[in-house]
This record gives structure tokens, sequence and C-alpha cells, in this order.
């Protein structure tokens, strides 16, 4: 079973595809181009519900969906699919056509039927679900991009480039000699153009389950050509499954299942497995490890942040906050000519400091923004079109009015998502306060869709140990859209959302923003396409 080489699973990376948990490898959560969404669209009615379906899910202590991988275009036997991968309770994966709401395959996993299901390790879980990405920065955003705005074009013709099939595909492979490819430099991959998507290739979905066996199976219908191969241990509480240069990583947190919190990586080629083993109990945030652009991975677990070979998990470095546990996974950004890892902590600050000298400390610390120890989840970075770098997170409690936000939105008590700027002053980094949003319960981990802020306040209290008893104090979960540079509200879902939300978060793709609910309800939220 192999996956893909470098170049091979850039080529599976359609520009704006959500491929991994938090979008890309570095855990940015930023869509860089949409063909539909910017902050424009909400200067006029349109963007609405576009359709919500029922999947049969029961909670697994909570836990129901997962956000979905996309894949907004694929050309297959049976015409143009835009398809999304929904890690399901009950070791189910499903694969969605995310056009029509309407179920194309169901793949069953081995579930792990030992141990006892708590809220911290539920068991039992689809837990991770992601497509091969590539661990260089993805290219820079050119604007509105393609999105789907317009029709789909023809693309036979053209020797091999017809309607694919399984067939066909084997074929042209045959016929085509494997070319080495050169690792690309970051200025190639950043200016990489995206791959014909009519070319006949195979493409990968992946997934892992409460078994603890990593699958390998065909977005187009779900078949698995190879056995699953073992990776961590059975009932394992596994989050941020990533895949590049042939090579599958993932954490595992809580000792769930007898396995040690850490990260794990499997060569697809050999088989083989290597483990990093935290220096905590827990992995910190809801995305695993971030990968920066060389492929070395990042990993938060008590007060460090440890930087880890790719492949080896060799450890390389690492930075403390000096007491203050982790709560959110590391995102990588780029920042003038060099690479910065973020990430929240208990002390309520989020802390930053640079990819390749973690040890010198963090280049800068922002005040206060949050109760102590609320789980952000993971950090959201991006650069607007003027270059300024910005830094989102989720924030508990009343402290985002008392740090700086001069332009929240209105007072805040449960708490808010914040945004900072990250500015440049006499050769020293600092974080500026940008902006706060109103008022949100429990709020999850933002999303940036060409320039627009996807907050969702997802109604959950966390107040309670069991799930029960968090089931029946929780109130619906609430969308909104916010101007990216301002904090403005521009739009909000209302009461259309009839649960809460625990683990499904935010995923977006094709100008659609994807919500899993607590009941099992998967949502839709865009601009509706005529068909």
């Amino acid at each position: 079973m192999v996956l893909m080489s470098v170049s091979g699973a850039w080529a599976q990376r359609g520009g704006n595809d959500w491929m991994t948990a938090a979008f890309d490898a570095q855990r940015s959560s930023w869509v860089r181009n949409d063909g539909k969404i910017g902050v424009e669209t909400f200067a006029k009615p349109g963007f609405a519900q576009v359709w919500k379906m029922k999947i049969e899910a029961p909670p697994r202590q909570l836990n129901t969906t997962t956000p979905p991988a996309l894949l907004d275009f694929y050309i297959g036997y049976r015409g143009f699919r835009t398809l999304g991968f929904f890690g399901v309770s009950a070791g189910r994966v499903l694969g969605v056509d995310t056009d029509l709401a309407r179920v194309e395959w169901e793949a069953r996993l081995p579930e792990n039927g030992a141990g006892q299901s708590t809220l911290p390790c539920p068991g039992g879980m689809t837990s991770a679900v992601t497509r091969p990405t590539a661990a260089a920065y993805p290219p820079v955003p050119t604007g509105r991009g393609p999105g789907r705005g317009s029709p789909a074009k023809s693309g036979v013709g053209e020797p091999y480039e017809g309607s694919v099939t399984l067939q066909a595909m084997a074929a042209a492979q045959a016929r085509r000699p494997p070319v080495p490819a050169p690792k690309p430099t970051r200025a190639q991959a950043a200016a990489a153009a995206i791959a014909n998507p009519f070319s006949p290739r195979i493409q990968w979905v992946l997934a892992l389950g409460g078994d603890g066996k990593l699958h390998l199976m065909y977005v187009s219908n779900g078949h698995q050509p190879d056995p699953a191969v073992a990776f961590v241990p059975a009932g394992a509480q596994s989050v941020g499954l990533l895949a590049f240069d042939n090579t599958a990583y993932v954490a595992t947190t809580g000792g769930c299942g007898g396995a040690a919190s850490g990260v794990w990586a499997l060569d697809l080629n050999t088989k083989q497995v290597a483990n990093w083993k935290a220096p905590a109990k827990n992995i910190a945030g809801s995305a695993g490890m971030a990968a920066g652009p060389e492929g070395v991975l990042y990993a938060a677990s008590g007060a460090l942040l440890t930087a880890l070979e790719p492949k080896t998990l060799a450890p390389k470095g690492a930075y403390t906050t000096g007491g203050a546990e982790f709560t959110s996974s590391p995102v990588v950004f780029e920042f003038k000519g060099k690479d910065l890892v973020a990430a929240t902590a208990a002390d309520g600050r989020l802390h930053v400091a640079e990819a390749s000298h973690l040890a010198a400390g963090a280049v800068a610390k922002s005040e206060v923004f949050s109760a102590p120890g609320y789980q952000a989840g993971s950090v959201t970075s991006w650069q607007d079109p003027s270059g300024e770098r910005w830094l989102l997170a989720a924030a508990g409690g009343a402290a985002a009015t008392g740090a700086g936000f001069g332009a929240s939105n209105g007072k805040v008590s449960n708490g808010a998502v914040v945004a900072w700027k990250l500015v440049e002053s006499g050769g020293a980094l600092a974080l500026r306060p940008g902006w706060a949003s109103r008022d949100m319960l429990s709020p999850l981990p933002p999303i940036v869709v060409n320039g627009v802020v996807f907050a969702l306040s997802s109604g959950e209290f966390r107040g309670a140990s069991t799930a029960s008893e968090r089931a029946r104090r929780s109130s619906p979960a609430v969308l909104y859209a916010l101007d990216g540079a301002t904090g403005k509200e521009l739009w909000s879902s209302g009461g259309q959302i009839a649960s809460f939300v625990h683990s499904g978060g935010l995923a977006a793709g094709g100008s659609r923003i994807y919500v899993a609910s607590y009941d099992g309800t998967q949502y839709a939220f865009g601009i509706p396409m005529e068909h």
C-alpha cells in the first residue's frame, strides 16, 4: 500500500480543498480563495442554509460526526462529483455528494469493543479522516479564485484524459513510467499550479478506526484495495490524522486504550511505526500536531512545544511556557521570511516562537485574553490582502473585553473569538489586539474563507463532567460570519441549528461551510447553486 511521493501528494490538493484537520498541514484553518464567499457577499441576501441531512450517528460520549475531508472536483465513471468524507460513530466512514446531500458510499470499520467508554475516552469511533496533502505552504491567495460559480467543463478529447475509471487509471499509469521528482523548494511549492483535475490518477481517503488500524480507500466508492495497517493501540483517542510524503501521522491523548500520549508515524512503504511519547498525559488541542513546510512536526503537551523530525519523530528542540500547560494545537505560518509557531496556554495568553529556535523563547506573547485553562482547540492564522498577518483564537470568560480588544461586538461573559495582528517594530515582534466577537457559549476554533471569519458558538455546557448532563444543559449552536479585518458581524444562522456542537467543528470548501451537531445533523451553509 503506497500513498504517494511528495509530488503525488501535492497533486491530490485541489487549491481550496479542506484536506485534513484545520485545512492544511500547518493547521491554519484558512481557505485562501473562494468563488462566491467574500466580505462583499454579505452586502446582499443570498448566503443561507443550503441543505441539512440527518446521519445515523448514535452519540458516543457526545461524539457523532468528524469534520469532513473535502474533494471539490472529482470526475469518475458517474460523472462530476463534489465529495465530503465523514467519520461517523459506530465505526463508519461516509462518502457524501455535497452538492446533493446524498450518501454515495459507506464503509464500515472494525470497532474497539474493549474498555469502558468515558467522556475523555469514548472509544468505538472512526477517530479521524484525512486526504493526502503536502507539507509545503498552500499557494498564496489570489483573490476570488475559481470557486463553484461556473459550469463544469468536459475533459474528453485529450489522450488519457477522458472519463476516469479504475481500469483507465491503471492502464494510464502502466503507460507512463514513473519519473523521479526532486523535492520542490518552498518557492516552487508555493507557486505550483493546481494539478489538472482531468488527469487520471487514483485518489485516496484515509481513515483511522477504533481498532487502531489505518484504512486506505478509493474516494469514488470507499473500496479498500489492501488490508488495513496497524498504527496505534485499539481504543486510543486519536486526533489530527495527517498524511504527506508517504507517511501518516496522528496524535494520541489521554491514555485511552493503554496508549501513551504522543505522536505516531506510519511509513506507508515499509509499514514501520515510530512513536514519540509526550511529556504530559495529554496532547493539547483539537488538531493534534502541526507540520512546518519542510515536514518538521510540532506538538504541544504540558508546558512544552516540541519539534519532531519527520518520519523518525526524533525531538529536535522545544519551547516552554515556564509552567502553564498548552490549551491548543500549534499553528505554523510564515512571517517576513521566518517560520513561526503559535499556540494558546492555560495562562490565558497566546505564545509565538520561531520554529527553528524554539529554545530561545517566545518572540511574541499576548496579554491575558481568556479565562485561565480554557481549551481553545486550535489557533487560526491568515494574511489579508495588504500583507497583515492575523491570528485568531477562541477565548473563554470575560477576559477578552479587558485585553485591549476595543472593537468587541458587545459585552463578553461566556466567551468570544478574538483576533490579533502580528506586527514588527524596532526589530521586535508584538501581538496587537484587533477585535473580539460578540459573546459566545463555548466558542470553537474559527475558520477563515477569503477574508471572512466563520465563528461558531457551540452551545455546549462544559461545566458538567458527564455526557448526559452536558447534553441536557447545552443550547443550540449558532454560526456567525465576521469581517476578518474589523470583526464586524455580517451574518448569523440564528435558530437554524437545532442542537449543540461537541466535536464536529467547522470545515469549508466549494463555497460551503459545514457544521455537524450532536443530534447527528450535518448542515451546509453557502449560496445555493443552480443544477
